[in-house]
């Protein structure tokens, strides 16, 4: 398995879904990682020479591929080009193996020379990539080698990939699953004044939307707005927002999930099932999210959250959300819902193995 993003520790918040997948599939497979160094289970053997760690550090310090491509200055060029040929080189020092699981369409690119069988996850943000010209008949070339599943973790991006790759490949929605410690999560919300709503995102002008626009005028004296995450472009955050920075899982379950209202994303980001919007709904977090192809995809409006595309609608979900019936009536539902689709880490293992079966039938 090759990924880009990888915890460093238990309190890291980067990269925190692939430790979970590692620990799922480690139980299952002899599995092989390459990834940035953190914290590995027993069973797991680390795929990285020690120049390929050392560099996926820096990279995960510099905070990560996606950021040197928006703010990186050369480094938008040197490190591409870096990235694919560590990559490459580890592949061709692992062609003994069974098969590669790939995360991100980047990373597929060096797979050139090798005929493996190959599971390629795809994210909202790898979409991006197949709009720069020439991308799709590079993946094309890479794919027709070998026997092929792309893996989209939500249904929307299917048809899109069956039109660049359905004759070439076995184009396969893959939901990733939820730690099941979150269904577990006793809300006492109504007891906490004022209304406290999260928001849990990287700080870009398209992550965060209108949401400072937006909501200038009602998070005052009777309702809170929480903003976690990392800065990585230079945005102005309003006094009225409590910013606290980058945070982790854990923090969110103990201290913070309990208490909210619900959890808000104005995003206007290539978005694909965002982990976070998953365990909110596992949790019985509502969730109050701009109206994105992506966010239709998982959220009925009114029934497992409230979906947004203006600003007078913003104001009525939040309105309509702070009234205890209809709040617990969306947290009923979203967590059923979250129980029947996409399970937990466990469920997910079941639906790659599925996968890695038909790849090496």
């Amino acid at each position: 398995m090759t990924s880009t993003s990888y915890p460093s520790s238990a309190t890291d918040w980067r990269g925190v879904f692939i430790r979970h997948l590692v620990e799922a599939l480690a139980n299952q497979v002899q599995l092989h990682l390459w990834a940035p160094p953190g914290d590995l289970p027993t069973t797991v053997t680390y795929a990285c020479l020690p120049e390929e760690a050392a560099w996926l550090r820096t990279l995960m310090e510099q905070g990560g591929m996606a950021h040197l491509l928006r703010t990186g200055g050369l480094s938008r060029v040197t490190a591409p080009v870096k990235l694919l040929t560590l990559l490459r080189t580890a592949y061709q020092r692992h062609s003994h193996l069974n098969l590669f699981h790939v995360n991100w369409l980047q990373n597929a690119l060096p797979l050139w020379g090798t005929t493996q069988p190959a599971l390629i996850s795809v994210l909202g943000s790898d979409l991006g990539l197949l709009k720069l010209p020439g991308m799709t008949s590079l993946l094309r070339q890479v794919i027709r080698t070998r026997r092929c599943v792309l893996a989209p973790n939500a249904e929307w991006m299917v048809p899109l990939l069956e039109q660049r790759f359905g004759d070439i490949a076995r184009i396969l929605p893959i939901v990733f699953g939820i730690d099941a410690a979150w269904y577990q999560l006793q809300r006492d919300w109504q007891n906490y004044l004022p209304r406290q709503w999260l928001v849990v995102s990287r700080l870009t002008k398209r992550k965060i939307g209108p949401l400072f626009d937006w909501g200038k005028d009602l998070f005052q004296t009777d309702q809170e707005l929480h903003l976690f995450g990392p800065r990585q472009e230079p945005l102005d955050v309003p006094a009225w927002v409590h910013y606290h920075g980058p945070t982790h899982p854990q923090d969110l379950k103990e201290n913070w999930f309990p208490h909210a209202t619900g959890l808000i994303t104005l995003s206007q980001h290539d978005e694909g099932r965002p982990q976070v919007m998953l365990e909110a709904m596992a949790a019985g977090l509502p969730i109050l999210a701009s109206s994105l192809p992506a966010h239709r995809n998982f959220i009925t409006h009114q029934q497992t959250g409230w979906l947004t595309d203006s600003q007078e609608e913003f104001r009525r979900g939040l309105k309509w959300l702070t009234v205890p019936q209809q709040n617990e009536s969306i947290s009923q539902n979203a967590r059923q819902w979250a129980r029947q689709h996409i399970g937990t880490w466990a469920d997910c293992t079941q639906r790659y193995l599925s996968a890695y079966q038909w790849l090496l039938s």
